[in-house]
């Protein structure tokens, strides 16, 4: 094995061999960056939308009627 590495050309052959394998290792870890990084962009935009649903229900709630006096004076005045 030893005389085969002797050889200008095998030599060769595997420093290309090594660069193309290192630069195809580098795109797949650039592919699989990019995956995780759409699938975290997916979680934000998810949780926003839960927020925002939860902060309409708090404005909601903080705008009901009170009681019964309230929301009978809010339907004879239209306003609920």
């Amino acid at each position: 094995m030893a005389w085969l590495l002797a050889l200008p050309r095998v030599r060769r052959l595997g420093m290309y061999v090594a660069a193309v394998g290192a630069s195809l290792a580098a795109l797949a870890a650039l592919r699989r960056s990019g995956e995780r990084s759409g699938r975290l962009q997916e979680q934000l935009e998810q949780e926003r939308e839960v927020s925002d649903a939860r902060q309409r229900m708090l404005d909601a709630s903080r705008d009901r009627p009170r009681g019964r006096d309230d929301l009978a004076r809010r339907m004879r005045d239209g306003e609920f």
